[in-house]
């Protein structure tokens, strides 16, 4: 599995999205539960990171 750094936003976002239709749909055990959830918070907050960074070099973008 590849580190949520190393994903494309639309990738990072994908997986996320994988994670939780899992945890509706078919919900594992609890330890594959508790893994995939750790997983997905490592996720959302990348994806939280590069919107953040996003926003930043629109706003720089901006004032130039």
């Amino acid at each position: 599995m590849p580190d949520a750094g190393d994903r494309t936003f639309e990738d990072t976002l994908e997986r996320l999205e994988d994670i939780v239709e899992t945890l509706e749909d078919d919900p594992p055990s609890l330890d594959e539960a508790l893994d995939a959830y750790e997983e997905g918070v490592a996720l959302a907050n990348a994806c939280l990171d590069r919107l953040e960074e996003a926003e930043q070099r629109v706003s720089e973008l901006s004032v130039d």
